[in-house]
């Protein structure tokens, strides 16, 4: 699936997954999430993240736990949505398939990003350097280009779209835009 998503996303539509199935690919996923966030902002957080971070962080990683797989699935909705009004062909289920494949086959990079900044937070007594945000809040968000770049895939393949990158882009304004409006929120 790394080498080729749209191929990969292919092949499971092709298999016609039970809803049983693609809900196993969303608890794994969600399980490498929470153990990556829980390296990244419980074990061993950058000192530029612990200024970040709010202090009940351990309660906001057990309801992403909980309510990850229902975003998830509420996100699969709107996407299927969006992606009809913009052409795409696709069933609601071929786009849960993509969305719920692409959220497992990702995983993995959300986890090197976690290990990443256990990396930095251990080198911050060898050298300080590690401890400007610009160098240690990225890994925070690190994993999420992965997690953008395998949705837009497997959203282009189940939707018959010709071009991932015009997927990606749209994704990644969504994602923006969001991160400015939680910001919005907080202030």
């Amino acid at each position: 699936a790394w080498r080729d998503m749209g191929a990969s996303t292919r092949r499971l539509m092709s298999e016609n997954p039970s809803e049983g199935r693609l809900l196993i690919f969303v608890i794994v996923s969600d399980i490498v999430f929470f153990l990556s966030w829980t390296l990244k902002t419980i074990l061993a957080p950058t000192s530029a993240a612990v200024a970040q971070l709010p202090l009940d962080v351990g309660l906001w990683l057990l309801a992403a736990i909980f309510l990850r797989t229902a975003a998830l699935y509420v996100f699969a909705t709107l996407a299927t949505a969006a992606c009809q009004l913009s052409g795409g062909r696709g069933s609601a289920r071929d786009t849960r398939a993509a969305i719920f494949w692409g959220a497992l086959v990702s995983a993995p990079f959300g986890l090197a990003a976690a290990l990443l900044g256990v990396l930095l937070s251990h080198g911050e007594r060898i050298a300080p350097a590690l401890q400007t945000p610009l160098v240690a809040l990225p890994p925070y968000y690190l994993g999420l280009v992965p997690f953008l770049w395998f949705l837009a895939a497997g959203l282009a393949e189940a939707h018959r779209f010709e071009r991932t990158s015009v997927v990606f882009l749209a994704l990644s304004v969504a994602t923006v835009a969001l991160s400015f409006f939680g910001l919005y929120l907080t202030d």
